[in-house]
């Protein structure tokens, strides 16, 4: 007979609550990639990840990323690049920026993101920062992730559902849902850099760098 269950103790914590629905951007025409590009060009750091429509297949090659997030303090913007049209308004904004030896980007897990942009795309972007290795505490083998990096510097719990992240990311109209969880992979990158570097993590972790090599 086996005992009782362990509750997962992130469960216990209080909901992360995310980026609103106002304050998210799909840019999609000249006039709007044009707007988003001054936020943008101003901003010393900005969130920043991709999300690919998944493949089931043996061998079957990604043919992402078909969307990109970029986050500044007050608002995210989605970029999708599913047609030609679409990936030609998108580049007028994410090359100049990606490429920006000024802004830095931060974001998780971004090895496969940098690969794609370069590989479809033509970006080869500068000034990264992955906060999955650089915010692990000293000793620390495991790369963090952005559910427990909310955890442990919010005290909150970031809902990340594998529903969510399984959909299709090449539809031409994305659900509400798509758009926060995309929105807020960006933003909450953002957030917890910016408390990163307001709070100098103890003598036990590196200290946060404020520009990326």
């Amino acid at each position: 007979m086996s005992g009782p269950s362990v509750a997962d103790p992130d469960e216990l914590l209080p909901p992360y609550e995310g980026i609103r629905l106002a304050d998210v951007r799909i840019v999609r025409t000249p006039v709007e990639a044009a707007a988003a590009l001054a936020a943008l060009s101003q901003a010393d750091v900005v969130g920043f990840d991709t999300e690919s429509k998944p493949t089931f297949s043996k061998g079957e090659v990604s043919t992402g990323p078909h969307l990109v997030q970029l986050a500044t303090d007050e608002l995210a913007y989605l970029f999708q690049i599913g047609s030609a049209a679409s990936a030609q308004t998108a580049l007028e904004v994410l090359k100049p920026v990606l490429e920006s030896d000024s802004i830095l980007k931060v974001g998780f897990g971004l090895g496969d993101d940098l690969k794609r942009l370069r590989s479809k795309l033509g970006i080869d972007a500068r000034k990264v920062l992955d906060l999955a290795t650089a915010m692990r505490r000293r000793g620390e083998r495991n790369t963090l992730g952005a559910k427990t990096a909310v955890a442990r510097f919010f005290g909150q719990r970031l809902q990340k559902s594998r529903r969510i992240t399984t959909t299709n990311w090449a539809l031409p109209q994305l659900s509400e849902k798509q758009v926060l969880y995309a929105a807020d992979d960006a933003h909450v990158a953002l957030r917890l850099y910016r408390y990163w570097l307001a709070n100098p993590p103890a003598d036990d972790s590196s200290p946060p760098p404020r520009r990326a090599s």
